[in-house]
């Protein structure tokens, strides 16, 4: 029997020590939420290249054992659209990073920026709170600029310009009075206006090398957010 016993006791220190390793790893495992519309679900790119997507792979390729981002998303939402299909999913309170990108159909439908505004600010306090109250791990990515797609190109694409930059500007602003980081992707967007290849297939949406390129912005801030 004591023999039996010396035997196995290597094996059982083997099994503890992998059975360890493996709840090590679990733990490190970071999440990620993306709330938004469109952009934030990727209409018309494949899964892999929505940013979201990409920004994980990112973080990923630089030590963080970030796991795939869970999206609440949907093509046409606004923000009440939004707010209202949170309700639904019952995200977590205990997410490591929270993205917010929201507003363009809101300006697409021609609802009032006063609105957008009221309602813009709940969905941030709400993306916070989803971050364990901790405002660094939440970020607003400002909305594109889509009059410069092919789409938009019979519907008055200064007024659409003019409009967004004003549904921006009042993102900005709420987001700098709480301490949230904004980051403007916009100037981006506009580029397509000479280059097609950041455009998606169905004239409108970004391609997923536009979405690269937004992630190229972001990474390196939130790198340091997540202490990397």
């Amino acid at each position: 029997m004591m023999k039996l016993s010396l035997l196995l006791l290597p094996f059982l220190i083997a099994v503890g020590c992998s059975k360890k390793t493996v709840k090590s790893v679990s733990q490190n495992n970071l999440t990620y939420l993306a709330l938004g519309d469109s952009y934030t679900i990727g209409e018309s790119v494949p899964e892999s290249e929505r940013w979201p997507n990409q920004l994980q792979k990112a973080l990923a390729a630089e030590g963080l054992e970030i796991g795939m981002p869970r999206i609440i998303a949907k093509t046409g939402w606004t923000t009440s659209d939004l707010n209202e299909r949170i309700n639904s999913n019952s995200p977590n309170s205990n997410y490591d990073l929270v993205s917010l990108l929201i507003g363009v159909n809101n300006q697409f439908r021609g609802l009032s920026i006063q609105e957008f505004k009221k309602e813009f600010e709940a969905l941030l306090e709400r993306a916070i709170g989803f971050a364990s109250n901790d405002k660094s791990k939440v970020f607003v990515v400002s909305i594109p600029d889509y009059g410069v797609t092919p789409f938009a190109q019979s519907r008055n694409p200064a007024k659409i310009g003019r409009e967004l930059d004003a549904f921006n500007a009042t993102q900005k602003t709420i987001c700098d009075a709480k301490g949230i980081l904004f980051f403007d992707i916009t100037p981006i967007s506009r580029q397509a206006i000479n280059d097609r290849a950041l455009v998606a297939s169905d004239g409108l949406h970004p391609s997923g090398k536009m979405y690269g390129q937004w992630v190229a912005l972001i990474t390196d801030d939130i790198l340091k957010v997540l202490g990397k």
